[in-house]
């Protein structure tokens, strides 16, 4: 019992506020003081990052000890009046927005509300102490957009490019390199290329689509997986703002017939952001996309990435054996890498080394050292591999097996005493032992150093602001294996929260196939996925699609979520 009266004392009042309201236990709070001495942060956003409480409840009781207001950016004017309101570079950086006057008092939602400087500038700038209310960064940096940015802004730019027109109207477009790159560096490009990146960093997209077509240009965001068109630019302005993207990138701009890849490096909203930038040429032009990576020290939690409390059970123990490998499997965009990362900050620790050599970093994690890959110069996995076992590693992770080279090196590293851990692109978690031997990999290899493989999908998770009872349609029960009758069934009707979407955020669905020695048998006969598979569910493995089914009873996702990211029988 001292313990915990000496955790709440250090705590302070958000610490004894969260225990008030039974958001947060003792021993939880324990935990957050020691790795808040670490980290050097704030109480309220250690606990939200080690997923001991939701960023909202985080909120709720800073409202109550605060005796503040939370509003949600639902609960935000959809308008305010037009008056004389400080930079949006200004509320950005201190995490505040005007949401409206009243007999000249200046209302504002802040994630900060403890920031003395920003009250006393802003009772500088209107003559009178703001009425302040609490809420999200997130929801801030939203309402920001719909007050100040996005569309207004952009709005503001197209005119601009318009009125350019009209003056210029039956001029032949010269594209030679010298003209590309004067227009590339004109502000209204300029302006234009850093709105649709700024846009998408802060409205949760990982990925950003400038396609061209006949009669113009596309602008799409992947947001929790799905694309939505959020531009649609004039044909007249696509060489100018390729060209800005190609020159942020470092590519060549007069280079249009090959594909080419290249990086931007920059900072939004407070954040290192890494665009990973590919450019392909089509019949109407350079098609563009860049996939966004948050640099920043992400701390990554298994709890977080939607396991079954027992399968959960079963990889967190086979993560702690000191030697063997561990494959992460599905297609692209499904998590894997989010996956491992999870796993090494699981394992992290002073008394062992832990190495990666990825392609590219994601995320920067403390105490672990990470390689970039670097074909241009001769890194890439295999010889990174060959060098980081020389570096006497407790564990090693290799960002994805790509070719037989990279296999043996791991699978050698595996059987000499380290725990490796690896991506393949399969279907299914059976399916990675058929692709290691495919490659030529002998069976003998991979029945030594295998000791566990996770397949794994992303579904988008429903809407909780606008969740509500619904019956699909019979075409879509029709697709299931599984009786929905005596069930409820949930979908989002959209808002919004989720852009209309129906959802927001995702998470995993899994199936962990473990190698024991009956399976190493199966694998050293060369048996085929399916018997792999068969036998594997008859010891307890649980298939994608079951997993989904589940997240679906349980009222995380839809039907027809599992549907589209699974097939029968997986």
């Amino acid at each position: 019992m001292s313990d915990e009266v000496t955790g709440v004392e250090n705590a302070g009042l958000l610490g004894r506020t969260l225990l008030n309201l039974n958001l947060i236990t003792h021993e939880k709070l324990e935990i957050a003081l020691k790795e808040q001495t670490v980290r050097k942060g704030r109480l309220g956003d250690t606990l939200v990052k080690l997923g001991f409480i939701s960023e909202d409840d985080m909120l709720l009781a800073l409202s109550t000890q605060l005796n503040l207001k939370y509003l949600r950016f639902s609960e935000f004017p959809k308008t305010i009046p037009s008056e004389s309101y400080p930079t949006v570079k200004f509320m950005k950086q201190y995490k505040f927005v005007p949401i409206g006057m009243d007999n000249g008092v200046m209302k504002i939602a802040t994630a900060d509300p403890m920031n003395e400087y920003v009250i006393d500038t802003l009772q500088i700038f209107s003559g009178k102490a703001p009425e302040i209310y609490l809420s999200s960064e997130k929801d801030i940096m939203e309402a920001i957009e719909q007050y100040f940015g996005g569309s207004v802004q952009m709005t503001n730019i197209m005119e601009g490019m318009r009125e350019e027109e009209s003056e210029s109207e039956g001029i032949e477009l010269q594209e030679d390199v010298h003209h590309l790159r004067d227009m590339a560096f004109e502000a209204p490009i300029v302006k234009l290329v850093n709105m649709l990146i700024t846009r998408a960093v802060e409205g949760r997209t990982s990925d950003i689509h400038i396609e061209p077509f006949e009669n113009n240009v596309k602008v799409r965001y992947r947001i929790d997986g799905a694309l939505t068109e959020v531009e649609s630019l004039p044909k007249r302005i696509q060489p100018a703002v390729i060209s800005r993207v190609k020159i942020m990138s470092r590519l060549n701009i007069a280079e249009r017939r090959l594909p080419q890849d290249g990086r931007i490096k920059l900072r939004v909203s407070g954040r290192d952001i890494d665009l990973r930038v590919s450019t392909v040429p089509t019949i109407y032009g350079e098609s563009i996309v860049m996939r966004i990576l948050d640099r920043g020290s992400v701390l990554i939690v298994l709890d977080h990435l939607g396991f079954p409390d027992s399968t959960r059970e079963k990889y967190e123990k086979l993560i702690t054996t000191p030697y063997g490998m561990l494959l992460v499997t599905g297609p692209t965009g499904s998590g894997k890498t989010t996956t491992l990362y999870a796993s090494l900050n699981k394992i992290n620790s002073d008394d062992k080394k832990i190495i990666t050599v990825e392609d590219p970093i994601e995320y920067q994690i403390d105490g672990i050292n990470q390689i970039q890959v670097k074909p241009q110069i001769g890194l890439s996995f295999a010889s990174g591999l060959r060098h980081i076992v020389r570096q006497d590693p407790d564990v090693i992770m290799v960002g994805e097996i790509r070719d037989v080279e990279t296999a043996e090196i791991a699978i050698h590293s595996a059987l000499t005493g380290h725990l490796v851990f690896s991506t393949l692109h399969t279907n299914d978690a059976p399916g990675a032992v058929t692709r290691l031997l495919d490659m030529g990999i002998e069976g003998f290899l991979v029945s030594s150093s295998l000791i566990g493989v996770l397949a794994q999908r992303l579904v988008r998770v429903i809407c909780q602001s606008c969740k509500e009872p619904y019956t699909p349609q019979q075409e879509v029960i029709d697709k299931t294996e599984f009786n929905v009758s005596n069930m409820s069934t949930y979908h989002g009707a959209g808002c919004d929260e989720c852009r209309n979407t129906g959802y927001r955020g995702r998470t995993g669905i899994f199936e962990f196939m473990i190698v024991d020695g009956e399976m190493r048998r199966l694998i050293l006969d060369k048996s085929s996925s399916d018997i792999i598979r068969q036998r594997a569910v008859e010891k307890g493995m649980q298939v994608l699609r079951d997993n989904g089914w589940e997240k679906v009873k349980a009222g995380i996702t839809t039907i027809e979520e599992v549907l589209r990211v699974s097939q029968e029988g997986i």
